[in-house]
């Protein structure tokens, strides 16, 4: 089953690129690569799976809505070590993770920023040089996840040199947050983050993942997460993603779970001239719980993309996801979801909603929430919802004393709030809800 809305009231033309531009394009960037790598093997492999391929273009259908042609006027240059001190960076500390934090700067790791201490026994939060000494295990995980052949994931396979690593021992429930912090500062940069984690059997982790900019210039952030969940263990995953306004970002999210895991991802995007993230959530057992919420606020011309993928392959699985774009000015947004339910998996519950609201007469969003169903034995549903606010709503809240303007702000923030509020972290909560009253309210 499949259902496609599209709302557009203009609708531009995509950037026109020549071919060779396109089959170059990845060339030169592998030229920026070190040489220098514990993993050259798997590096090599996926640098010859780029190779000969070229940057999407909006023939591909995978990409049809997005035009990424824009991403080929910057001039990428490798980053040079950086180094920030803590007044830089306070702003994006959370208490909660005060002594469960790694801090990488333009994809580089940063010890004097991280801080990593009184974590329960044999938990490690690291950087993949470390961790390889202590677990080497580590390395099989690398790289080892379904879809690393989609080709920015494997651009970045190709440049592997560090990682974030959170390692969760078999029964360990880490109470405190762990947050990721990736932060960009220089212009006309290519940085290709990556981070790992594993959670054994029956441990329990929550884990925020944060791009934040320390400027305002164009800059392409290429970032892959690999999550491997055992049987009975829980992720709770916060992706948010606020880079430059002028950056492109485009991250993948790979998710591995086993019988009776729970995982669930709240994604928020806030920043980039162009977005996108591919968020692949594979159950590879029964009984498997997965809840994806996701949140995109685009104003200006900006593009903002979210693709997600749940695979379900034994029975008694259960998935639900909800996910919202805010679309503004000449913005627009896309969101491809897709639920995959082979025959073997019987008695599985899947719910998929997209709810999109434009706020002007020139933004614009293409949604397709996609149920692909083969099991008999199954309740799936999805829907689609693209609209503006209501007016009478508005003339509700104007009854009541409130000016138009305000009620619209208002209710454009009710809208959003029901995805923060799924994020676990309160600090992080409630600055996320703060920004988008600065801007709604």
């Amino acid at each position: 089953m499949m259902v496609e809305v599209s709302a557009v009231s203009e609708v531009g033309n995509a950037g026109t690129v020549t071919s060779v531009d396109r089959a170059s394009y990845f060339n030169g960037l592998l030229n920026l690569r070190s040489t220098n790598s514990p993993f050259q093997e798997i590096r090599d492999r996926a640098a010859a799976n780029v190779h000969d391929r070229s940057i999407p273009s909006i023939r591909d259908e995978e990409w049809r809505f997005t035009d990424v042609s824009h991403l080929l006027t910057l001039t990428l240059k490798a980053v040079e070590p950086a180094r920030l001190g803590f007044p830089q960076i306070e702003a994006f500390l959370l208490p909660e993770a005060t002594n469960s934090r790694l801090v990488f700067v333009d994809g580089i790791f940063a010890p004097d920023l991280s801080a990593i201490d009184n974590l329960p026994d044999g938990v490690m939060i690291t950087h993949l040089e470390t961790a390889l000494e202590l677990i080497p295990t580590v390395k099989d995980y690398i790289a080892n996840l379904p879809g690393e052949d989609e080709v920015f994931t494997a651009l970045n396979t190709a440049s592997l040199n560090d990682s974030a690593i959170v390692f969760i021992p078999k029964n360990q429930d880490v109470e405190v947050p762990i947050h990721l912090l990736f932060v960009s500062t220089q212009a006309g940069t290519i940085v290709q983050p990556r981070a790992l984690v594993i959670a054994e059997t029956g441990s329990r982790v929550t884990l925020i993942e944060d791009y934040v900019s320390l400027n305002e210039d164009a800059y392409f952030t290429n970032a892959v997460t690999e999550i491997a969940i055992a049987e009975n263990a829980e992720v709770r995953h916060t992706r948010v993603q606020r880079d430059s306004t002028a950056a492109f970002h485009i991250g993948k999210t790979a998710v591995s779970q086993a019988r009776d895991s729970r995982y669930s991802c709240t994604a928020i995007h806030l920043g980039g001239r162009l977005s996108r993230h591919n968020l692949e959530v594979y159950q590879t057992g029964e009984q498997t719980e997965t809840t994806m919420n996701g949140l995109t606020v685009i104003d200006g011309d900006r593009v903002g993309d979210t693709h997600s993928l749940l695979s379900l392959s034994k029975p008694y699985g259960v998935g639900n996801q909800v996910n919202k774009t805010i679309v503004s000015d000449r913005a627009h947004a896309i969101f491809n979801g897709k639920v995959f339910v082979p025959q073997a998996a019987q008695q599985t519950d899947a719910r998929q909603l997209s709810r999109n609201l434009l706020l002007s007469p020139k933004s614009r969003v293409d949604t397709k929430p996609q149920l692909e169903i083969v099991a008999d034995n199954v309740k799936c549903a999805h829907g689609a919802t693209v609209s503006q606010l209501e007016d009478d709503e508005v003339f509700y809240l104007q009854s009541r004393g409130i000016d138009q303007d305000s009620a619209r702000k208002l209710l454009t923030y009710a809208f959003a709030i029901e995805v923060i509020d799924q994020i676990p972290v309160s600090t992080l909560r409630d600055r996320l809800s703060a920004f988008i009253r600065s801007q709604h309210t």
